[in-house]
């Protein structure tokens, strides 16, 4: 590992450069048992990844509010390290967005998806492309990269720092004050907030969420719940 790859983490996180998925490489940790606090990350020319190892302590339900938190994170991190006209929002099921162009997407993976359950493991990571997929851009408007936004200046491995160390401390804040602060701060960047949108097979408007960060979809007369669960990618 060279010395550029030898990330610093605060306190409580732990890193571990990999030249595979970093999520998938969190996750097989995680199976295996590995303590919390493992972040795992890759970096190439031509995407960032990482991805965090919780050990959660309430149902998933609750847990899963760790998707939105780190999304929150990243958001932080970019937004100190982007230049000022640059905007990122987030979409409620992990999507990241650039300019209001998708630019790569954060995943989560959990031991069990039962609700009600405490889960032995919970990892959350993202992809973040830095150039674009293909040299006709102009093909896939919707699509982007993070130095095709006027980014090329960021380094991907100080921001995988800086999205550990603010991702740490909303944890900590929610730990300590309860949702509230990451609800609000969340709302302000979600996608989509107030549009009619499709999700699992509805189509209605996005009213917001719920304490657990469940997806409030008003079809007509009928407010539908969808909860976060729904997100998790199948363990192995």
């Amino acid at each position: 590992m060279s010395e550029a790859d030898a990330l610093a983490f605060p306190p409580l996180l732990w890193g571990e450069a990999v030249s595979t998925d970093a999520f998938d490489h969190a996750c097989q940790r995680a199976l295996l048992g590995c303590d919390a606090g493992l972040v795992a990350y890759r970096v190439n020319a031509s995407v960032a990844q990482a991805a965090l190892v919780f050990a959660p302590e309430v149902p998933l339900a609750k847990a899963m509010a760790m998707l939105p938190l780190c999304g929150v994170g990243f958001q932080n991190a970019l937004g100190v390290m982007a230049p000022p006209e640059v905007a990122v929002h987030l979409d409620w099921d992990g999507g990241i967005r650039v300019n209001g162009a998708a630019c790569g997407r954060f995943r989560a993976m959990a031991s069990t998806a039962d609700p009600a359950a405490v889960p032995d493991w919970l990892v959350i990571g993202f992809t973040l492309p830095l150039i674009p997929a293909s040299d006709r851009p102009g093909d896939t408007p919707d699509q982007t990269s993070l130095y095709a936004e006027g980014c090329a200046e960021v380094s991907p491995h100080a921001l995988i720092e800086a999205w550990a160390r603010h991702s740490l401390n909303w944890i900590n804040r929610w730990d300590e004050e309860g949702s509230r602060a990451l609800h609000s701060e969340w709302r302000g960047l979600a996608q989509d907030m107030g549009e009619e949108i499709t999700r699992d097979g509805l189509t209605g408007k996005f009213l917001g969420v719920d304490e657990d960060f469940g997806m409030l979809l008003r079809d007509g007369e009928t407010t539908h719940l969808i909860p976060l669960t729904t997100v998790l990618e199948p363990a192995p």
